[in-house]
């Protein structure tokens, strides 16, 4: 006998490590042995595996296979022998935990995911997921209106490629300050774990597992922020991860990337020509090592053709490519664009969204603050006319705007930002000697740095003096006239920012007009939002010695501020209590920055926000609404407030002559109107209605005009293009919701057969039981229910009870199976089909399939009996796994199958598949008596031959079924492909030849836009290179992969069908 066990054969099964893997590659390995013995006696083969357990999806494994210690060939998985029988109701939750494993990849109709979930569902929220199966890469952006869900929807899209075995290796890009939401609602909703990638994180590997760990490599589901993947190390390390120059770069090596708030990676728009910023080079860089990529963005848009289609290649750069203009079939296969206005009425006629209301609050203000904003116009126009270049000119209405805005928010904002300017005036005439004078184009890319987008105040206020210093050589030295009016405009704002203004009293009188009716706090909450943390600390102060800030029953402070850059534990538990019942949170108040809001969910009891200044940038306005108008506002309106001069006539707003307060604020006011009016359109038409604000504050425009913005704009003609299919849509989502209910009756997913499951598990496991109570609502609004505590649990299942604290009180809150129950509710949490503590007992019960001896805690046979006038005589069924894998041993489908026969006269008779349907629709949850159990074991060597050639026949009928499918699916992928790759590259040849691209490098750019024009067109070219070549390979991997599908099956159980009048 040979010491070596036989080296497994390709696609054969094999059992190493007491898991089961199919062979995907065995070459003879080239590693060196030391052993000379070994060496002379045998080679070695590095055999390549891939596990084919229900959760080891995308769990590869490489082995030296003649000294892995205890790796077995599976020639055959034999059915369980008759000795022991569980109870029907046993084997029922065992073959349910089998059922709810197996998902086809093939299968394009059927959607699971919301199975898997715990999520109130929207039937538009399908629509996503829907398009995602159908499509050989599910690339899709997700462009929603604020607040419809889009990270459900992503979610679910997520759920579902992984339950088809299409996705493990996924990768989270978000805001810093929505990392933990994202990691809690993956974990409280979908059941997914994912880890965070921050600094924290990589230190504390490098202390478990050594200096050079790999972070992006530790864990399958990781979440981290643009902002941090995007510095030299962790970009480095991701690099690191990547295939090596000259490695094949197929299969991908990650699955599937979801980049929230993705306008934030476009391209930035401020000059003549999108600029690639730090963020989009980043994403470039990974964005094509992903087979899925899913991108969301209510505003994808930012005006800037360029801008937008380089989103779009970084999307998907088999469909598009930047600066060739999009095809709308090809955009609308993509682009998933849905406004609240736009969605149907629910069944009864009532809405599904609050209503948005818009509130001015008149501010009174007094001749002192008409004066200040008088001397600042003055002081500025002084400026620009003395202006000795167009660079001085342009650095002169930057700091106009840059005062302007932060006079309009406070006067300690404005103090704070005069301050700097003065300062930096004074060291540049210190340092005129030894000043260079800065480019332009260094000036723009300061000027930018400003505007992006950024999660930290303290970086935002670092940038803002950086950008003051870079300013300030460009500038005369201030005349006698000059230095007046900034003496002034100091004196008055010093004496201001000690005492509220008009603005801020108006404030603190409406807070207690709302909030503290007869003095006493109600249940009413407000969010106060501002652009500048000065504002925000000067409110605070203010507020609090109104006693805004005093604490409630709880000891908590009514007043919370949520700013970018605090840390991450207070800031989500300022979240919690703000987002928890009055009843249980004492909190009424939430002053928030924007660098600290974008993407937070804070609608569960508030519906009212302020801003406290008006927002220049349209997107910033609209991402503030959402915070509150958004999925899951209880509220049947939502009010928004905005203040204005006590002049404001919402008839006639327009800008005067000589640009008076009014006239600014009104002119504000006048784009926020605008904005309501042209939502869908403001990815395209917002940065025209910046430009236009901008203009007005420097006294270049009296009123807004965009017109001809919204006839060329995208936004409606892609609405527009959808329109047209919204119909078939509805309809398509209508047959999915119906299927969805569908396959829940057939698969038995009810809340007693998953509450059976986890009862089961917990006692097969020996960990303590559930423990069942009636729950009574402490404040009266939702009835009585039963729910179930879940106990102390010990070693691996101790992690199945995170999730259960409730985010405020922390108490340990119980669990339904019902999601009916759970609705509408934070007191309970729902056990769904991926909930850990469902996960973990499915996963024991699944893994029976493959227990034997004493490692078996089920029998996995059962006796049960039927109808006496279904049949004459006993029948025997065997349930199986079928398992069919690709030519590139990949599972492309799986199912559980049955098949059986008739116990007559001694012989198996075999049921064809209606007979077999109408038998096991009939069995009962009867057991058979102990005699007749030992009668039909008996019989056990007899009816086990022609039960597996029963089984194999159906296995080979359900296999030949499948193939037609298969075969249709990779017929239509390759010609997808090519299709889609031959457009690209027509449009690319169109692009490169139209004669404007010639002419851009020549049409008055900056340096810095002509490098990026040159890179682009060499982009597009080597692209247009690498088409042909793609093609080929696509279609290559797709035939590999449905060419020779291999079934195989693994025998699960064993039922006997009694006739009751033979069960006893």
């Amino acid at each position: 006998m040979s010491y070596f066990p036989s080296v497994p054969e390709i696609g054969q099964l094999v059992n190493v490590r007491q898991r089961r893997y199919v062979v995907v590659d065995n070459p003879v390995s080239t590693l060196s042995t030391h052993d000379a013995s070994v060496k002379s006696l045998h080679k070695q083969h590095l055999v390549t595996l891939s596990s084919v357990e229900d959760d080891g999806l995308g769990e590869d494994l490489q082995v030296i296979w003649e000294v892995e210690p205890g790796a077995t060939l599976i020639d055959k998985t034999p059915l369980p022998r008759p000795v022991q029988f569980d109870t029907p109701e046993r084997l029922d939750t065992f073959l349910h935990a089998v059922r709810w494993g197996a998902a086809s990849s093939a299968d394009v109709k059927a959607i699971q995911a919301p199975f898997l979930s715990g999520i109130d569902l929207e039937d538009y929220q399908l629509d996503p997921v829907a398009r995602a199966i159908q499509m050989p890469r599910a690339n899709l952006l997700i462009a929603d209106d604020v607040g419809l869900g889009k990270t459900i929807e992503a979610g679910l899209v997520a759920q579902e490629l992984i339950i088809r075995h299409r996705a493990r290796k996924i990768l989270i890009v978000c805001p810093a300050a929505l990392q933990v939401q994202w990691r809690d609602q993956m974990r409280d909703k979908f059941g997914l774990e994912f880890r965070i990638v921050d600094s924290e994180l990589m230190r504390s590997l490098r202390r478990e597992r050594g200096l050079h760990v790999n972070p992006w490599k530790h864990f399958p589901r990781l979440i981290t922020s643009i902002d941090f993947l995007k510095r030299e190390r962790p970009l480095r390390l991701f690099t690191e991860a990547l295939p090596a120059e000259g490695e094949p770069r197929y299969p991908r090596r990650f699955d599937l990337l979801i980049l929230d708030e993705a306008h934030n990676i476009a391209p930035s728009g401020q000059g003549k020509y999108a600029m690639d910023s730090q963020r989009t080079a980043a994403l470039r860089r990974l964005a094509p090592h992903f087979e899925h990529k899913l991108f969301l963005s209510a505003t994808p848009h930012n005006g800037y053709r360029e801008s937008f289609t380089a989103l779009l290649e970084l999307l998907d750069n088999q469909r598009f490519a930047r600066g060739v203009e999009p095809d709308h079939e090809q955009l609308n296969a993509v682009m998933v664009r849905r406004l609240k206005s736009e969605l149907p009425t629910r069944w009864d006629g009532s809405a599904r969204f609050a209503v948005r209301q818009i509130t001015p609050l008149p501010v009174a203000y007094t001749p002192q603050e008409r004066e200040a904003h008088q001397l600042l116009q003055e002081y500025s126009a002084l400026r620009i006319k003395e202006a000795s270049d167009n660079v001085e000119r342009y650095a002169s209405e930057f700091v106009t705007m840059l005062l302007k805005k932060r006079l309009f928010s406070s006067p300690e904002a404005f103090y704070t930002t005069l301050e700097k300017h003065e300062q930096s005036l004074g060291e540049k005439q210190r340092h005129t000697a030894v000043t260079k004078r800065p480019s332009e184009g260094i000036l723009r890319s300061r000027v930018e740095q400003l505007q992006e987008e950024s999660d930290d105040d303290e970086y935002l206020d670092e940038v803002t003096t950086e950008a003051l210093d870079a300013v300030a050589p460009l500038f005369h030295a201030p005349t006698d006239q000059e230095q007046a009016l900034l003496t002034r405009l100091r004196a008055w704002a010093s004496d201001a920012r000690g005492r509220p203004d008009s603005k801020a009293q108006e404030l603190i009188d409406w807070l207690f007009r709302i909030l503290k009716p007869h003095g006493k706090w109600g249940q009413e909450r407000v969010i106060i939002f501002t652009e500048y943390r000065a504002t925000q600390n000067w409110l605070f102060a203010l507020l609090a010695r109104e006693g805004f800030a005093e604490a409630g029953p709880d000891g908590e402070r009514r007043l919370q501020m949520l700013y970018g850059g605090m840390d991450t534990k207070t800031r989500e538990e300022i979240k919690a209590s703000f987002q928890a019942d009055p009843a249980d949170s004492s909190v009424r108040i939430l002053l928030a920055t924007d660098a600290a809001s974008e993407g937070i969910d804070l609608q569960n009891h508030c519906s009212r926000l302020i801003h406290y200044e008006i927002p220049w940038n349209p997107n910033r306005l609209e991402q503030r609404n959402g915070r509150v108008d958004r999925h899951g506002q209880r509220a049947a309106e939502v009010n928004i407030y905005h203040f204005v001069s006590s002049r404001y006539n919402q008839q006639s707003m327009s800008v005067e002559k000589h640009q008076q307060l009014d006239d600014d604020l009104d002119f504000l006011m006048q784009a926020v109107h605008k904005i309501e009016h042209i939502r869908e359109d403001l990815g395209n038409v917002g940065p025209v209605i910046a430009t236009q604000v901008e203009e007005a504050m420097l006294g270049r425009r009296r009123n807004l005009d965009t017109v001809k913005a919204e006839s060329r704009a995208p936004g409606r003609r892609m609405l527009a293009f959808q329109r047209k299919q919204r119909e078939r849509l509805e309809a398509h989502i209508r047959q999915l919701y119906e299927q969805l209910q569908e396959g829940k009756r057939e698969l038995g997913l009810t809340p007693e057969n998953i509450q059976a499951v986890v009862v089961t598990a917990l006692e097969l496991a020996k960990q303590p039981p559930l423990q069942p109570r009636i729950l009574k609502d402490a404040h009266g609004k939702h009835k009585p229910i039963q729910v179930f505590d879940v106990p102390e649990l010990t070693g691996s299942w101790a992690r199945c009870t995170e999730g259960l604290e409730h985010p405020h009180t922390h108490v340990k809150r119980p669990i339904v199976f019902d999601h009916n129950l759970a609705q509408g509710r934070d007191d309970v949490v729902l056990a769904h089909l991926n909930h850990r503590l469902v996960t973990m007992s499915l996963r024991l019960l699944r893994a029976e399939v493959w227990a034997s001896g004493e490692q078996s805690k089920l029998h996995r046979v059962t006796a049960r009996t039927v109808p006496a006038l279904t049949m004459d005589s006993p029948a025997v069924v065997a349930h199986a796994r079928l398992l069919i894998l690709g030519g590139d041993n990949q599972r492309l489908h799986e199912e559980v199958i049955a098949a059986g026969g008739y116990l007559r006269q001694g012989r198996f008779v075999q049921m064809n598949e209606g007979q077999l349907k109408k038998a096991l629709d009939a069995a009962q949850t009867d057991e058979v008596a102990p005699e007749m159990q030992q009668r039909l074991a008996a019989q056990w060597d007899v009816q086990r031959p022609p039960l597996i050639r029963a089984l194999e026949e159906r296995m080979g009928e359900r296999s030949k079924s499948l193939q037609k499918k298969m075969t249709d699916r990779a017929d239509k992928e390759q010609k997808d492909i090519t299709a889609i790759l031959t457009e690209l590259k027509n449009n690319i040849i169109k692009e490169l030849q139209q004669p404007e691209v010639v002419q851009l490098s020549l049409s008055g750019f900056s340096h810095e836009e002509r490098q990026q024009i040159n890179r682009d067109i060499a982009s597009l070219e080597a692209r247009l290179e690498q088409i042909d070549t793609e093609i080929a390979q696509e279609v290559e991997r797709i035939e590999k992969r449905f060419t020779d599908p291999k079934p195989r099956i693994f025998p699960v159980a064993v039922t006997y069908l009694v006739p009751s009048n033979l069960a006893r």
